[in-house]
């Protein structure tokens, strides 16, 4: 165990010993989200190319605002949009600090395209209702079915609003009818499920370039460090509605954030290292873990499977006992999700290098 000063540190110990102090413990003391029977949370281990073009991120310390000061990465930014925004149908996007910024920024131009309500999805991410909050707007949550999806028999009118469908909800995974629906603006929240699109299970999408905009976290499938996401827009008029300048700036300022880092320099250089082909193996991996775990529970007579997972993740239950000492047995391995009044286990196949029989074998350990 690390003893901390309480207080201020008067002196300094140095840079080195500092480092020997923090960064084992930083290591040693982190979950390995790599390990062969970690299937928990959306949160993958990063790709190690992107976590070592982190560091070099961090050394030069380059401001997106400025492309003086950020001259390659303002080009691996442009780039990278430029291979991710078409295969959605996207016409042009930007980078943000996190899908539930990429979620606000998205809803800004919703509310400055006319929309004065946002509707999603019951289930869907607290983002929503957070940016209908700053953004000034009326919420309406809609019900969803047994099966988690939006029902769409129980829309407004959408006249006036801003409809969120959901590709990937966190509790269940989720993906609600992407077809397109008659409202002022259509955003899908595809912060988890997103990049299907770039695999064998895109059809899971189908609908989704019919959207007028697009958050994708690139923290989740794309194997990113933590702080990274996707906005992206289907027409170009979207983004002088969220744009402003000032006196002091050298190029107008697109979106909600400032200042912010290069964080489409480690991207860049995961696409190049694995291209489209490295990374749809990757997300089909998860896929497959899920897939092959949800059989097992399936046929198994002490559980219960809830759904079969549509985008790697799975709910289930004991049959008999409380879910809540499973979860607990599975230490750090699960989440709860309530559906209902029942709690279910929840798994997300966020990693590629889990090993379905070590997952297996916890999970029986966890029954007793």
């Amino acid at each position: 165990m690390i003893e901390l000063p309480e207080t201020f540190p008067e002196t300094g110990i140095g840079e080195e010993a500092v480092l020997d102090l923090l960064g084992a413990a930083a290591m040693t003391r982190a979950a390995d989200l790599a390990a062969p029977d970690a299937l928990a949370h959306m949160d993958p281990p990063s790709a190690p190319v992107a976590a070592r073009m982190a560091y070099f991120v961090a050394q030069a310390n380059q401001n997106m605002l400025h492309p003086a000061t950020s001259p390659f990465a303002t080009l691996a930014e442009a780039r990278v949009l430029e291979w991710i925004a078409p295969a959605f149908g996207m016409a042009w996007g930007q980078i943000c600090s996190g899908s539930t910024l990429a979620n606000l920024t998205a809803l800004w131009a919703a509310r400055e395209a006319g929309a004065r309500m946002v509707v999603a999805s019951a289930e869907a991410h607290i983002s929503v209702p957070k940016a209908a909050r700053i953004l000034g707007l009326e919420y309406h949550p809609v019900p969803v079915g047994d099966d988690g999806r939006l029902i769409r028999a129980g829309l407004p009118d959408l006249a006036d609003a801003a409809l969120v469908l959901t590709a990937g909800t966190t509790g269940r995974g989720v993906i609600d009818d992407l077809t397109s629906v008659p409202a002022r603006w259509l955003h899908v929240d595809a912060a988890w499920a997103g990049p299907l699109q770039l695999t064998s299970y895109r059809d899971r999408l189908a609908g989704i370039e019919a959207a007028d905009s697009i958050a994708i976290s690139a923290h989740k499938w794309f194997f990113q460090p933590k702080g990274a996401a996707l906005a992206l827009f289907r027409s170009e008029a979207a983004r002088a509605s969220i744009t402003f300048t000032s006196s002091y700036l050298a190029r107008p300022n697109s979106g909600v954030e400032g200042t912010r880092s290069a964080a489409a320099l480690p991207l860049l250089a995961t696409l190049l290292a694995w291209g489209r082909e490295g990374l749809a193996q990757r997300i089909e991996r998860c896929m497959t873990i899920t897939e092959e775990l949800a059989q097992r529970l399936d046929a198994d007579p002490r559980t219960v499977l809830k759904h079969w997972p549509e985008s790697g993740v799975l709910n289930w239950r004991p049959l008999e006992g409380d879910a809540a000492a499973v979860i607990a047995a599975l230490d750090g391995t699960s989440s709860a999700f309530t559906i209902g009044e029942t709690v279910w286990v929840r798994q997300v196949a966020a990693n590629p290098h889990a090993d379905v029989d070590a997952i297996w074998a916890r999970i029986c350990a966890a029954l007793g």
